[in-house]
């Protein structure tokens, strides 16, 4: 899941108190799931805003909504009325689903409630922590289902660095030294050969070459 954070509320003041209609615009998949970006979401962030125009003397109109996925073209057919009636439109999605609706209203201001911060996954109910850099060339066949360059501090790619002692991280000792574990895992398969075969590390400065990453299924174009 993409886990992001609400902004402060001041910094998202400054972006909409030049406008006089403003539609918070919720999105319900996977910024939901961390509790800052769905409708409920939506609706507290807009009794929030409502109080700061009333405090501020500013006449403002505040609606909040939201869709299924701000990410997908098919769920927006709800929300065309909401968005049309907007000055400008708060989007607490990810900064996928902000530039898309973005993309589909470019004369209208879209504006981002939310900080995207990483793919992750709910290690219990209110705790969220990162799994995935998206790096584009997956190793985890390799290293036991334990991604070194998501997880460890410095993205080393291939082993521990030397500040990490009895298994910690140099870092903090409540940090658990990926390397370490991914090793042991290794052991406990009975795989540690596999180490020896990690590709070597790419090349970060040519890796964006050609604009924005795409994947194409030729076979559900339409």
């Amino acid at each position: 899941m993409i886990v992001g954070k609400q902004k402060p509320l001041d910094e998202i003041w400054d972006m909409i108190k030049g406008y006089h209609k403003v539609l918070i615009f919720g999105c319900n998949t996977c910024v939901a799931v961390c509790h800052e970006g769905g409708n409920k979401e939506a609706e507290i962030m807009a009794s929030l805003l409502r109080m700061k125009a009333k405090q501020e003397g500013v006449a403002m109109e505040i609606r909040n909504g939201g869709i299924e996925r701000q990410c997908e073209h098919e769920f927006f057919d709800s929300a065309i009325e909401q968005i049309e009636w907007a000055d400008a439109v708060l989007s607490i999605a990810c900064g996928a689903g902000i530039q898309f609706t973005a993309e589909k209203w470019p004369k209208k201001a879209i504006l981002p409630g939310l900080n995207t911060t990483f793919i992750g996954v709910v290690d219990r109910p209110g705790m969220f922590t990162e799994r995935c850099a998206m790096c584009g060339d997956c190793i985890l066949h390799l290293t036991g289902g334990l991604c070194p360059i998501a997880r460890c501090s410095k993205s080393l790619f291939h082993g521990p660095c030397g500040g990490s002692s009895g298994g910690k991280c140099e870092i903090s000792k409540e940090v658990d030294c990926i390397w370490d574990m991914i090793v042991r895992k290794k052991i406990e398969e009975g795989r540690l050969e596999d180490l020896s075969k990690i590709k070597p590390v790419k090349d970060w400065r040519t890796s964006r070459d050609g604009g924005p990453r795409k994947s194409v299924r030729a076979d559900l174009l339409q």
